[in-house]
């Protein structure tokens, strides 16, 4: 490109970044969340129990703020070991603490209305249509989706995107209540083919795709004093109850809560317009969706957008057996891949971190056993929210704007700059478990 035609481009990308860095300074999370006194119906699909117990560490969270919202699910929606038992462990703790924060407001769901309404989703990575089958939880969705009730369905995606996925494709019906928000990067890249069905299938969904602005809830912000990762947790969380004492034992005593963002919006902020200031984040509407497709095994010289949609399409060639079975391995994941009616495999892979990745073919194809590759993910340009893409007229996403990062998360700052009011709020709510309220 020549340097004639690259300078719009950097101005835009000028511009738009002055413009996020003065949102980020000057903008105060709206009116019409749950500590305002609106009262928001929540379900909430996590994999708690997986690989990262940071999830455990968020359904503490949630349940401490269980009196302001309308709690309607719990789902387990798990790619790896994660079940509906780990949600059960924690309302187990909140069982202990529930006379003491019952004191504080008759307004906490018992815990027996906890148990009733967990449910188990799906367990199992989406094959390549991107659903499978019903479960306990896309049942649940699909029913309290139909609930009459005027109010939206906040929908929080902590986890895996298939129970979604199947309920959309079971009732299409339930789109328009929807709100979703949903925490993807890890999770994106473990849940591809329910993601791809669902932007190519359900494009009018209303959803939030954080796969960077969640960081900001653990990355940068005032640390300082007892505001760290660490300190927080030994001053303000120990000895708060059996829900504090849960917490303190999880990731060594480190907060995480890399899911809190989506409840933490709905605290502070306007949840109807992802585009304003909120403690779970401010975010932009999203450009086209990322999507290649390779009819070839990719090189490092191959590019793509971090986050997106990677579809290699390889034909099986000669000697291919009756039944072909082929894996992609790709760190630590091993894709499976589909066999469509031309004889190809497919197989799709969503990169969460902007860098190069090696693959290796793992199968009983013999022209494509031991075979490698590679692709680079590169970050959006800063000037990609300037294409909001028309054909996803209710899905926003991270700012890629600088102003609005922290080190390399994309949109993190919206939230971190934000740390020591939602910590201090949780503080205050930990207390909860620890101290009745003072009689009348």
């Amino acid at each position: 490109m020549s340097d004639v035609r690259r300078r719009p481009l950097v101005a835009l990308a000028l511009v738009m970044s002055l413009a996020a860095l003065a949102l980020v300074a000057g903008q105060a999370p709206g009116a019409g969340g749950a500590l305002d006194g609106v009262r928001h119906r929540v379900l909430v699909s996590t994999d708690i129990g997986g690989t990262d117990p940071d999830d455990q560490q968020s359904m503490v969270h949630l349940l401490l703020y269980a009196d302001v919202f309308d709690l309607e699910g719990l789902v387990s929606s798990p790619y790896g070991p994660g079940r509906a038992s780990h949600i059960l462990d924690v309302i187990d703790r909140y069982a202990r603490d529930y006379p003491t924060l019952r004191s504080h407001s008759d307004r906490y769901p018992a815990p027996e209305a906890l148990r009733a309404m967990t449910k188990q989703g799906e367990i199992d990575v989406a094959p390549y249509a991107g659903v499978r089958r019903s479960t306990e939880g896309s049942r649940w969705i699909v029913e309290r989706g139909r609930a009459a009730d005027p109010r939206p369905l906040y929908l929080l995606v902590w986890g895996g995107l298939e129970d979604l996925a199947q309920a959309l494709h079971d009732a299409p019906d339930i789109l328009p209540k929807l709100r979703v928000h949903f925490i993807g990067g890890p999770n994106k890249k473990w849940s591809p083919d329910a993601y791809q069905y669902i932007v190519t299938h359900h494009p009018a969904l209303w959803m939030i795709e954080a796969n960077a602005t969640y960081n900001g809830w653990f990355v940068g912000g005032d640390q300082s004093g007892d505001w760290g990762n660490a300190s927080f947790v030994t001053a303000r969380v120990a000895g708060r109850g059996a829900l504090g004492d849960y917490f303190v034992a999880l990731l060594g005593g480190v907060i995480k809560m890399g899911d809190t963002p989506t409840v933490s919006r709905l605290l502070r902020g306007a949840p109807e317009d992802p585009t304003e200031a909120s403690w779970g984040g401010r975010y932009v509407r999203a450009w086209a969706r990322p999507f290649a497709t390779f009819e070839r095994l990719t090189t490092a010289a191959d590019r793509i957008e971090h986050f997106a949609i990677l579809e290699l399409v390889l034909p099986l060639g000669d000697g291919a057996p009756a039944n072909p079975e082929a894996r992609l391995v790709v760190e630590n994941q091993s894709l499976v891949g589909h066999v469509d009616a031309a004889r190809r495999l497919r197989f799709r892979f969503s990169p969460k971190e902007a860098k190069t990745y090696t693959y290796t073919i793992r199968g009983n194809v013999p022209s494509l056993e031991g075979r490698t590759g590679a692709i680079t993910a590169v970050d959006p340009g800063p000037d990609a929210a300037a294409r909001p893409d028309a054909g996803l007229p209710h899905w926003w996403t991270d700012d890629p704007a600088p102003a609005a990062a922290e080190g390399v998360h994309h949109g993190a700052g919206t939230v971190s700059r934000w740390r020591r009011d939602f910590l201090a709020d949780f503080a205050a709510r930990l207390e909860r478990a620890r101290i009745p309220a003072a009689a009348p």
